[in-house]
């Protein structure tokens, strides 16, 4: 029996109706979405919720890719017995660290999708397509597997299912799984042993009494935050060739996936745009209190004050939150004008965050989290403002 006659007996026979939702997900995985119209006044095209998420998986497998080779490449350098990059030796071990990262992602956070489909029989929403792969992209390369599965588990049902699923949820679910990693298990989401592989079993190894060198796991910001100099080049933080979260490091492919999906017209290039304006200005505001000499060199702030206000395109995960994360159709601000405000003050929110926050050196993840709670006042003041105009142009001409 077929694919096809199996579906029509659970519809027309009712044979495992319950299952319905989980069998109709895999039966249009890559092919139509199981309804479709077929009269009426309808615009048909090509593309689907289905395949609009599988562009922008697509457009994450380079950092995916990447990630694994920097994660081995990180590891033998720290230890020193540097490999070249694009070596078995960095693919390998990125491999093994990475993979189970992604299975553990998407097992877990399709298995409550389907458990929700099934309860409340509903079709499978394929939200979780983009999130499955951002979440391992986001997070340090050593995080524990059970972490991970908890995290998403929460992700998924505390910031999407609650609010009715894909498409009504107004915080961005990837987002949500990191904020609880990093407020449940703030040692293995921040400090300087958490991003390079091998790092925190050194570490623990050291505080046991074991005799052996310490690993370091510090990003730039970790750096920055602490006073000191950055020992990596422009050229470095733009290819990625940093340590940091999977899939963040690489400015460079990031700003290709993003190119990628302006053009294939699922990314908003206003959001992009505008946040990297909000970023620029607050760097330069930071940079000119810098040169006026209104704060001191010994001041915590300093380093990340008298930073190169451009640098901070290039650093932390900054470009990855905009280009994946900012521009989510669901959370954002819906109408042009509002993704500009909602953009800029991503941007400007970022950097004011990563500076006075020396604790946690990046801000591009809570500045989107706040601004996905308020992109609908945003829009809301937009549409009235428009409102109030177009009644203030009606009322002239009938006077």
């Amino acid at each position: 029996m077929g694919l096809k006659e199996k579906l029509h007996n659970i519809k027309e026979k009712g044979q495992g109706k319950k299952w319905l939702p989980a069998f109709s997900a895999f039966h249009t995985f890559l092919y139509t979405p199981n309804e479709t119209t077929h009269s009426g006044g309808h615009v048909r095209a090509a593309d689907d919720l289905k395949r609009t998420m599988n562009t922008v998986v697509l457009a994450l497998i380079p950092c995916l890719i990447f990630g694994m080779f920097n994660t081995g490449f990180q590891h033998y350098e720290a230890i020193g017995e540097p490999v070249d990059f694009l070596s078995w030796e960095a693919l390998s071990l990125g491999l093994i660290k990475i993979l189970p990262l992604v299975v553990v992602s998407y097992v877990v956070g399709l298995g409550v999708e389907f458990i929700f489909a099934i309860i409340k029989g509903h079709e499978v929403e394929e939200g979780y397509l983009v999130t499955g792969m951002l979440v391992p992209l986001i997070v340090p390369v050593d995080i524990p597997l059970w972490m991970l599965a908890v995290a998403v588990i929460f992700g998924v049902v505390i910031g999407k299912e609650v609010f009715g699923g894909t498409g009504m949820n107004i915080l961005n679910p990837a987002l949500t799984i990191r904020a609880f990693l990093f407020f449940a298990y703030p040692t293995w989401m921040s400090g300087d042993k958490v991003w390079v592989e091998g790092a925190v079993e050194r570490a623990n190894e050291i505080a046991g009494g074991a005799n052996l060198d310490a690993i370091s796991g510090e990003t730039i910001l970790g750096t920055l935050a602490q006073g000191n100099e950055v020992a990596y080049s422009v050229s470095d933080m733009f290819f990625g060739f940093i340590p940091g979260s999977v899939g963040e490091t690489s400015t460079f492919l990031i700003l290709l996936a993003g190119l990628f999906l302006i053009f294939s017209k699922i990314g908003s290039w206003r959001i992009m745009l505008s946040s990297v304006v909000g970023a620029l200005v607050m760097g330069l505001l930071f940079n000119g209190v810098v040169d006026a000499g209104w704060i001191k060199e010994s001041s915590g702030f300093y380093s990340l004050m008298s930073t190169e206000f451009w640098h901070h395109l290039l650093i932390g995960g900054f470009a990855f939150g905009v280009v994946f994360m900012a521009t989510d159709p669901v959370t954002a601000s819906q109408t042009n004008k509002g993704k500009w405000i909602y953009g800029f003050l991503i941007g400007f929110i970022s950097i004011l965050i990563r500076v006075f926050n020396p604790a946690y050196p990046e801000g591009v993840m809570l500045a989107i989290l706040l601004m996905n709670v308020f992109a609908p006042t945003i829009d809301h003041y937009v549409v009235q403002g428009n409102v109030k105009r177009r009644l203030k142009r009606l009322k002239a001409k009938t006077v």
